[in-house]
């Protein structure tokens, strides 16, 4: 579905009346990745933060480690990693369905 969109031609749509010069190609970020990578490495990250607080919390409950701290501190950051990502997503969708009701 990303492949789709590359093809749209927006080249007109933002004319503000000035000249203004990119050396950035659109759609990719200062470090030039573009949004499908950044958004996939972000999702990527997240699941890594779930996937250590899971082995925390399993550590603490097999007596492996007594550090509650860490533990809770894992789980509270993959906790707040994945309510920020659900956020992206809602907004997201929401910018989706707003592009879905635009009139051509």
């Amino acid at each position: 579905m990303v492949e789709q969109f590359q093809s749209i031609n927006t080249s007109g749509l933002l004319n503000t009346g000035t000249d203004i010069k990119s050396t950035q190609a659109p759609g990719k970020t200062a470090d030039g990745k573009d949004f499908k990578s950044v958004l996939m490495e972000s999702i990527d990250e997240v699941n890594r933060l779930q996937t250590e607080a899971d082995t925390a919390r399993i550590n603490l409950a097999t007596g492996k480690t007594e550090n509650v701290a860490e533990v809770f501190t894992a789980v509270k950051k993959a906790d707040l990693a994945f309510q920020t990502l659900m956020q992206i997503r809602n907004k997201l969708m929401d910018a989706y369905d707003e592009i879905k009701q635009m009139r051509v």
